[in-house]
């Protein structure tokens, strides 16, 4: 029995030498494609972290030039406010020459009546200048009260007009396009 027990501890012997055979080959094996594995996961972990250097670059950029259009608009509307009444003032500029011809030649000839004359074309000229930039006087006698257009500093009795409707106009009141530059003072029947 001996021999029985010899044989099967020499078998034995060599099914446990065939099992850490293929133990050591499949952990070799696994050791291997761990390693492929955690090559492919470095591979991949480099990749991400080159996307994040990229993404990280270009958000940088792009608050730079945000930056960059904020500060270049202020500077455009602060100009802009600055240099807002330039067109206006250009176009002003041959009522001025006009103004300055009529007093030379009233200082020269003397002549009031000439003086009278300009002075109503080149009041004409200025009020033009200004319809062209959208200014309008507004016309208000006749019309109902309101508050928004006509500034009333008296009320007044009057037998032609019903009462809230304005008499008189005080003081001419403007327009600038559709927005009440100065309102109109007037009076109004009480």
């Amino acid at each position: 029995m001996k021999e029985v027990n010899r044989v099967s501890k020499e078998q034995q012997n060599d099914v446990v030498e065939e099992l850490v055979a293929d133990e050591t080959v499949e952990s070799q094996e696994t050791a291997e494609a761990g390693q492929e594995e955690a090559e492919a996961v470095d591979a991949r972990y480099a990749e991400l972290e080159k996307q994040l250097e990229e993404s990280q670059q270009r958000y940088l950029r792009t608050q730079a030039d945000f930056d960059n259009f904020r500060r270049r608009s202020i500077k455009e509307r602060e100009e802009l406010a600055r240099y807002a009444s330039m067109k206006l003032v250009t176009e002003l500029l041959p009522v001025v020459d006009n103004f300055d011809r009529a007093t030379a030649a009233v200082s020269v000839n003397g002549d009031v009546e000439a003086l009278a004359k300009g002075v109503d074309m080149i009041f004409r000229q200025l009020l033009q200048t200004l319809e062209q930039e959208g200014l309008t006087a507004m016309n208000v006698v006749g019309e109902a009260f309101n508050p928004d257009f006509h500034q009333a500093i008296m009320t007044v009795e009057s037998d032609e007009y019903e009462e809230g409707i304005i008499v008189e106009e005080v003081q001419k009141g403007y327009m600038l396009k559709e927005k009440v530059l100065r309102p109109a003072m007037v009076k109004v029947s009480g």
